[in-house]
């Protein structure tokens, strides 16, 4: 698989919608993915500790990156390597990702947690792609 492919017909590009928590002690977070023909894929069960960064991210505070963002950044600086895309899928009952990164040579990270995944992709402000079959119609909470 090539770093620079045409994009897979499967695959579709999200961005994230809407950032948030399912529980009122902020334990499990959410997102709102959506396609620009606003079909939507709502993730849940993962930290609230990764919202929060994913949150963080999105509205560019000054708030420094967490180390493992930083330390992902500079193993990628050292190796003069770039995370370029993310792409979600579901493999059983879990969601996962590939991590997409190009430079001195090009490398796909497979099979890491979805939600560290977005939260680079966020961090980067890179293209985050989603299967199209877990895009759903628009739905109203």
């Amino acid at each position: 698989m090539e770093i620079d492919q045409a994009q897979e017909p499967d695959y579709e590009t999200v961005k994230i919608d809407y950032v948030g928590f399912v529980d009122p002690y902020a334990v499990e977070g959410m997102v709102v993915l959506k396609a620009s023909d606003g079909k939507e894929f709502h993730m849940r069960a993962f930290s609230g500790e990764v919202a929060r960064h994913i949150s963080s991210f999105i509205e560019s505070t000054e708030e420094p990156a967490p180390s493992i963002y930083k330390m992902m950044e500079e193993i990628c600086e050292e190796n003069e390597l770039v995370l370029v895309k993310v792409k979600i899928y579901d493999s059983g009952e879990v969601l996962r990702a590939n991590l997409y990164f190009t430079g001195k040579k090009d490398m796909v990270l497979r099979n890491y947690r979805a939600s560290d995944a977005m939260a680079l992709g966020a961090f980067y402000n890179i293209p985050i792609l989603v299967r199209k079959n877990l895009l759903k119609e628009h739905m109203e909470a």
